[in-house]
């Protein structure tokens, strides 16, 4: 065994990983400013007038998340406009000044309190590019003024399971660069809330490399450490909304943690990937995309490959301008929900006593096609490809292979009658601890499809 694969398998998830990782699938609020001015990137300009979500029922959000079969919510609480959606004392640009409520609404408190009351973990979106402040660009006092804000966020609303930060990056007044201080602000996370994860530029959750719902076919958590820093460049970072970054897939990115991405690499973390996408072509509400959103087979695709590729699923939901989820997004998000639950009701095997570790007897001929999969990651990750064979008067048939199996891998079959099934490794890093065999039938409806 190399050095490198020695290493490797040390490297286990924190606690706050471990709790993440079982949320498996929760849901992005993208809501604000834009939604009122029909447009993705704000420039902070627009008064705070415009900001008047007359219905809003942030309980109708968490029932819809819940009953898509979500874990979690992440509410943008300050986009790029700057436009802040609880009345922050730092600035005047924030729903205190609109007519909401006659200004003395709390967007982020009603979505925390909401999320509670339904069971579902809350996190916060900040943007660190603020389009509307004037000490953007000037970086000691913007990141003292970020900060700020992201204190009140931390210490106002609760628990948090998730600190959602990205890395745009603008120019500030006449031109100057803001450099921000990412260690400063992971320090302030940890300490006020050392529960949360920081995603995507930060040490806990890796974006998974695009906005569009591409999973990769082997998702290794064990990645180099470099990948850390990765969404920090501001040479990379998204400036302007140009249509294409949102779609954008780095095939380049494909591999991250096999045994050739790792043999160079002078650090290995535990760093797991998140696939974040939205229901509809865009991230805040257009009425224009009303006829847009995704299809229950559009995002059933995802789940699968994401939920069910050692990744987790933050599904992008924009309410619209009364507050609500469209009725269109809410319509298909219950028919997810419910084709999950049909699927995932009943484990075939529940019953069944394993002949050996990985080979379960059903009892009798079974109708399956899907088989979910599990390592103790708390053991680490281990498994690199196996086999899955199912048994028919007598003979064992092949019916699926795959690669990395991690927190969870969910092997989509056709359908087949069986009596028996097995799983083989056929390579693995050490010794693999399987802590997850389960076999299901998909729901009539999907199936019909």
């Amino acid at each position: 065994m190399s050095d490198k694969i020695t290493a490797a398998l040390k490297v286990r998830p924190s606690a706050r990983q471990l709790r993440w990782q079982k949320l498996e699938f929760y849901g992005f609020i993208h809501f604000g400013m834009n939604t009122f001015t029909d447009q993705e990137w704000g420039d902070g300009k627009a008064p705070a007038r415009l900001f008047n979500p007359a219905a809003l029922d942030a309980g109708q959000w968490a029932q819809t998340f819940k009953n898509a079969g979500m874990r979690g919510l992440i509410l943008t609480c300050k986009h790029h406009d700057g436009f802040c959606l609880w009345p922050s004392r730092y600035t005047e640009y924030s729903v205190k000044n609109s007519p909401w409520q006659g200004g003395r609404g709390d967007v982020v408190k009603e979505a925390a309190e909401a999320c509670a009351k339904e069971g579902l973990a809350f996190g916060i979106y900040l943007s660190p590019w603020d389009r509307h402040e004037a000490s953007y660009g000037d970086s000691s006092r913007y990141n003292q003024f970020f900060l700020n804000q992201l204190r009140e966020l931390l210490t106002g609303y609760g628990p948090i399971f998730s600190v959602w930060l990205d890395g745009a990056c603008g120019e500030g007044p006449n031109g100057k660069r803001q450099e921000y201080d990412w260690e400063a602000y992971y320090a302030l996370i940890r300490e006020l809330r050392p529960e949360a994860v920081i995603s995507v530029v930060g040490p806990d959750v890796r974006w998974c490399g695009n906005e569009a719902g591409h999973c990769r076919e082997s998702e290794w958590s064990v990645v180099p450490a470099a990948l850390q820093l990765a969404e920090r460049i501001q040479e990379a970072s998204q400036k302007v909304d140009d249509g294409k970054f949102s779609r954008r897939i780095k095939s380049t990115d494909e591999d991250l943690g096999s045994r050739e991405a790792i043999a160079g690499a002078e650090e290995l973390v535990w760093y797991p990937a998140e696939v974040n996408t939205s229901i509809r072509p865009g991230w805040f509400y257009h009425a224009s995309e009303d006829d847009k959103v995704r299809p229950l087979e559009e995002l059933l695709e995802i789940y699968y490959n994401s939920v069910g590729g050692n990744a987790n699923f933050l599904l992008n939901v924009p309410p619209d301008q009364r507050g609500l989820i469209h009725e269109n997004d809410l319509n298909c998000l219950l028919e997810l929900g419910e084709v999950l639950r049909e699927t995932f009701r009943h484990n075939l095997a529940a019953d069944s006593l394993p002949k050996t570790c990985l080979e379960f007897d059903l009892g009798e001929v079974r109708l399956l096609d899907r088989v979910v999969l599990g390592e103790e990651i708390e053991l680490g990750q281990r498994v690199e490809a196996f086999t899955l064979y199912f048994r028919q008067s007598g003979e064992w048939l092949k019916c699926y292979e795959g690669t990395t199996i991690g927190y969870k891998r969910i092997c989509r079959l056709e359908p087949v009658q069986a009596k028996a099934i097995r799983l083989e490794i056929t390579l693995a890093r050490a010794n693999p601890y399987i802590s997850q065999f389960e076999v299901y039938l998909s729901s009539d409806r999907e199936r019909c499809r």
